[in-house]
């Protein structure tokens, strides 16, 4: 009951017509924090596309998200030591690809090297369900792994838009400083706004919100954003 009537205090105080600076925004998702884990910090981004329009990439969020993303990397050899010394957290080949085959997905994110990719493709299907699928869309194929290793360390992240036009993602912790919120979101915001389809007539953009895993969603003025 104590818990619901915090939520409910917090709703209260969103006045519904408006739309709040980003500043504004995060400031009052830190007033309104009052769960007893680090709540996650989330950007709503509804978008006025077709079904026939891809928007998907990749960014780096300034500040990084606020949690340690384990590392997997499918690679051979040279390669192998260098997502190693990059310090990824698991690094193999037929050796990984079997484990997975055996159920076991203790990792965030996949990197694989091209040479690797006719291999790691046998578990394509059950890499894809999960969003893990390595593809050079989004950097995670690649023959850079030092430097692919280092990005998603300081925060990278892939977004796209889902089957209802929408990115949403997390872009960091209710624990962190207010202007790094601010930063990591104004990073993933015009990441998507550079990513319009050329084609594409009217608004793109038709809607952000901001919300934290225990609090209300709030309405951001998109346009004042970048």
């Amino acid at each position: 009951m104590r818990k619901g009537k915090k939520i409910r205090q917090s709703y209260d105080k969103i006045e519904r017509a408006r739309m709040y600076s980003l500043e504004e925004a995060v400031k009052l998702l830190k007033e309104f924090h009052f769960a007893k884990f680090d709540e996650s910090v989330e950007i709503a981004i509804n978008l006025n596309i077709q079904q026939k329009h891809t928007v998907r990439d990749t960014t780096v969020l300034p500040h990084g998200t606020g949690k340690k993303v384990r590392i997997l990397v499918f690679a051979k050899a040279d390669k192998a030591k260098e997502a190693q010394e990059a310090g990824a957290d698991h690094v193999g080949d037929a050796d990984l690809i079997e484990k997975i085959k055996g159920g076991w997905f203790d990792f965030d994110v996949a990197l694989a090297t091209p040479d690797m990719m006719k291999e790691v493709g046998k578990i394509g299907q059950l890499l894809g369900k999960r969003g893990l699928m390595p593809n050079p869309k989004t950097q995670t194929v690649t023959t850079d792994i030092k430097k692919a290793v280092e990005e998603l360390r300081k925060g990278r992240i892939e977004f796209r838009a889902d089957k209802t036009k929408i990115v949403h993602l997390g872009v960091g912790k209710i624990s962190m400083e207010e202007p790094q919120l601010v930063e990591n979101c104004r990073a993933l915001y015009e990441s998507v706004l550079h990513k319009r389809p050329s084609d594409l007539k009217g608004e793109y953009i038709k809607s952000v919100y901001i919300s934290s895993s225990m609090g209300p969603g709030i309405k951001i003025d998109h346009k004042a954003i970048a």
